[in-house]
């Protein structure tokens, strides 16, 4: 479990590391942009001091960025997968309502003890500190970070969408022209999924299917890879070679899915009264890849790989396994996650190809 938690708190610092530079770059350019403004109107007082406050700047950036980063952003992004989008929208206005009072009271209050040659806390501080409340330059602000907060958001919900950098892609329009790439592949399917759709009825089913791919996410997310697509109770999951090749991150995926349904047994058990279990079937290979559809646009994949992926998947029942993989895949790997042991399965007939593939299994011994 420890090496699930530290990947866990790696990926959310990381996050929070980028959003905390991201919005002290924001703030000092909103600052310079507003000095430049109100020095070439010559709106400046005699008595403005700029190093205290690029420096009351600074510490309103960083903090909003430590805050923002570290908690205000991840609860947010909570709330947006929890609530109906409105109900997510109130209780975001609200906390960033408590948010921006909070730092702009910090920034204020730092301004007023340079001035007043006092601690931040001191009483006659705090109460010259409440006087920004009545600046339009806090409106403004309110209404800026807001905007800012709402963007991070967008590019956070998109990224959890389809994966770490595909936002980036479909911006730079990497995959407009058709190229080719070498690509992990990841088929997940919930075992005895037409049994328990039968038990569970349809209504009740689709909703044990969101619960589950809702919280096989995080795994996603945190090894880098994207959610190609969903087919029925099928996910196929897809890395850039670098990427999914690093400290194991394809492999270690399934693990980490394994961990985050066993923590939520018994809300399964007791709303279903089946814990979804799963089986997953890895290859990589090249691939094409582009853009498809005109209404709705996609990124699409292409290749021989893909079918290799299913029927190893599909391979998993015969041969009594949750996890299976070509040798091929397994051979590429550069490392196994802590606990993690390999079992060969020699060459294996897959339904529909023509020869046969050698096909790899894999033991957690934590």
């Amino acid at each position: 479990m420890g090496f699930f938690s530290n990947r866990r708190v790696r990926f959310y610092a990381n996050r929070a590391f980028w959003i905390l530079i991201a919005w002290v770059l924001i703030a000092n350019l909103i600052f310079f942009y507003d000095f430049i403004s109100l020095s070439n109107a010559g709106a400046l007082s005699s008595d403005y001091d700029f190093t205290s406050a690029f420096f009351a700047n600074l510490v309103v950036a960083i903090s909003a960025g430590v805050i923002g980063g570290l908690l205000t952003v991840n609860l947010m992004e909570y709330w947006l997968r929890k609530y109906a989008f409105w109900k997510a929208l109130v209780l975001i206005v609200f906390i960033y309502c408590a948010t921006s009072i909070v730092i702009s009271l910090i920034g204020a209050a730092y301004l007023a003890s340079v001035d007043f040659q006092l601690p931040m806390w001191n009483e006659e501080v705090i109460e010259e500190a409440g006087f920004i409340f009545g600046d339009w330059r806090f409106l403004k602000n309110f209404i800026i970070w807001l905007f800012i907060v709402l963007c991070t958001l967008i590019v956070l919900m998109i990224n959890d969408k389809y994966g770490p950098g595909v936002f980036r892609d479909y911006l730079l329009g990497r995959y407009f022209q058709p190229k080719r790439e070498r690509r992990i592949f990841m088929f997940a399917d919930i075992k005895n999924a037409t049994g328990i759709a039968e038990t569970l009825g349809e209504e009740k089913y689709f909703h044990l299917l969101k619960d589950f791919f809702k919280d096989i996410g995080p795994a996603i997310v945190r090894t880098r890879g994207e959610i190609y697509q969903y087919v029925g109770d099928e996910v196929v999951i897809t890395w850039k070679m670098k990427q999914g090749l690093k400290d194991a991150n394809a492999l270690s995926c399934f693990y980490i899915m394994q961990s985050l349904i066993a923590k939520k047994a018994d809300r399964y058990m007791k709303k279903y009264n089946v814990v979804p279990e799963f089986k997953v079937g890895y290859h990589f290979g090249s691939v094409m890849v582009g853009e498809l559809g005109q209404i709705k646009r996609d990124i699409a994949f292409s290749g021989d790989v893909l079918n290799t992926a299913a029927r190893i998947q599909a391979k998993c029942n015969e041969l009594g396994v949750s996890i299976l993989s070509s040798e091929d895949f397994s051979n590429v790997l550069p490392s196994l996650p802590e606990g993690i042991v390999r079992e060969p399965l020699g060459k294996q007939k897959l339904k529909g190809k023509a020869s046969e593939i050698g096909l790899v299994t894999f033991r957690n011994e934590n």
